[in-house]
């Protein structure tokens, strides 16, 4: 029972990470943020490895699981001090996040709630087949909308780690347990062989006929070796 409760709690935290890994890869996709698209990418794939590990107890793959969410972990780590902007890390390197293939940023820079977007004409600011634009009146930055996404993905990721690493485990020890009583040990395995209570012994008739005939004879009766019976 506790087994179950492991892999169906696991299952659903996948489940979770997936419709959280979707969303993202969606506004991401509308912001052209090729980098974590990518990543979001390779995050959907890990996840559904998890939920196809669990379901086919797969340790393995729950292993490999287990070791992506810790590099995802730290994906979304960078992502919160990309936009907090610390130490070193600044809003204004674009090739981090679109490698430096457009002027994008976040979606939710123009689109979040609230904001009001007001283009600029005839600014020499910008460039070439691009336009220059104000935003004002949000009820929430940009950067924190993409922290909390990032909090978000953290906290999944740490409980599906401990799951995962929990789930692995009584796999493995039931692995273990079912090889020790030979579960596997086919070549071992020696179908039951038949003993026969009964023992053929000689029987010697008269002049007319030549040569022994055999009759069977009980095996707990006296006398188990071969026996003449002359008439």
């Amino acid at each position: 029972m506790g087994r179950c409760n492991g892999r169906c709690t696991l299952v659903g935290f996948c489940c979770l990470q997936l419709i959280a890994a979707l969303e993202r890869q969606i506004f991401d996709f509308l912001g052209y943020q090729w980098v974590p698209i990518l990543a979001n990418f390779l995050h959907i794939m890990a996840v559904i490895l998890g939920i196809f590990g669990t379901i086919q107890y797969r340790s393995k793959y729950l292993i490999m699981y287990a070791v992506w969410l810790v590099l995802w972990v730290g994906w979304n780590a960078f992502i919160i001090c990309f936009y907090l902007e610390v130490g070193h890390l600044s809003q204004d390197r674009d090739f981090i996040m679109t490698f430096n293939t457009s002027l994008h940023r976040s979606w939710w820079m123009e689109n979040g709630p609230g904001c009001l977007v007001t283009p600029v004409v005839n600014s020499n600011l910008a460039p070439e087949d691009h336009h220059v634009i104000t935003v004002t009146g949000c009820l929430v930055d940009y950067q924190y909308i993409e922290v909390v996404s990032s909090a978000m993905q953290i906290f999944l990721a740490l409980f599906g780690f401990v799951y995962a690493c929990y789930v692995s485990k009584v796999f493995l020890e039931e692995e273990d347990s079912f090889d020790f009583i030979g579960g596997f040990d086919s070549y071992g395995y020696q179908a039951p062989q038949k003993t026969s209570h009964l023992q053929l012994q000689p029987l010697y008739t008269g002049a007319r006929t030549s040569g022994a005939q055999w009759f069977q004879k009980p095996r707990h009766e006296e006398g188990h070796g071969l026996q003449p019976s002359l008439q």
